[in-house]
């Protein structure tokens, strides 16, 4: 019965893990470029009873072995990288990635992030930032008498100035990876490259798979809310069958002790 108690304690974990992640799902519902994490679970070690293959008679063996399991463990934390809703702003500087890639930043510490979340702002300079002031890699300067400004699908920023004229002050350029769920979270709508992710490659938006860009409107969060709230339930359900399990199983312990008193 110590089997049971411990397989019975890894589910209450497991589903812990699932309601955590849920609720970080709901929590981020209308957070900016937000993607969706799924947990994926494995089972753990078999105690082999009677193998299967097991010799019983000549000419003859078992069809089928009997296994004890062990309980449940986390397999992975899987972000989901769909499409999130566009929501139009109006923002001049809001830009929505339509398909595949991601913006470039770069930290204090000179490394590359990449985000979803284009609501980029000019600071004092000029120059294009996000909202907690790391710069859009490659840097664009917006001229301090621009008129208005337009980002083509393709990432052409050009600025329209006093005299009419208008100039060309930038490309914007996204970068994809082979395997976008191994990037690292690290917070503020951002991640950095694992060996896991790849390295990041660097294309023209609009061109050769990589995504289009929409100005004045924003990606919004891809988390389904009705399919999380279904996951809560199931999670809270789950949860009180195996807490009921390691109830039973010390039940049963404390009554085989009384037996052998």
């Amino acid at each position: 019965m110590l089997v049971s108690l411990y397989s019975a304690a890894t589910g209450m974990i497991a589903q812990q893990r699932r309601l955590d992640t849920v609720s970080n799902n709901l929590a981020n519902v209308d957070t900016t470029g937000y993607k969706a994490q799924r947990i994926e679970f494995q089972d753990l070690l078999y105690t082999p009873i009677k193998e299967a293959g097991t010799p019983t008679a000549q000419n003859s063996v078992l069809p089928t072995g009997e296994y004890v399991g062990h309980g449940v463990k986390i397999g992975a934390t899987n972000r989901i990288f769909t499409q999130g809703n566009i929501e139009q702003t109006g923002g001049t500087f809001d830009l929505a990635i339509m398909g595949d890639g991601f913006f470039q930043v770069q930290l204090q510490d000179g490394r590359i992030a990449y985000t979803r979340d284009g609501s980029f702002k000019v600071d004092a300079n000029g120059r294009l930032v996000n909202s907690n002031g790391l710069l859009l890699v490659p840097n664009i300067t917006v001229p301090t008498n621009a008129e208005s400004v337009n980002v083509s699908p393709d990432g052409i920023i050009s600025a329209k100035l006093p005299d009419g004229t208008i100039q060309n002050v930038g490309n914007l350029t996204l970068v994809r990876f082979v395997n976008p769920a191994g990037l690292k979270s690290i917070g503020d709508n951002l991640f950095l490259s694992t060996p896991a992710s790849g390295v990041a490659t660097e294309g023209i938006p609009n061109q050769d798979g990589y995504g289009s860009i929409e100005q004045g409107s924003l990606e919004k969060s891809n988390v389904d809310v009705v399919k999380e709230m279904v996951n809560m339930i199931v999670a809270q359900r789950t949860y009180d069958i195996n807490s009921r399990a390691v109830q039973t199983a010390d039940d049963f312990l404390r009554t085989v002790g009384t037996l052998k008193r």
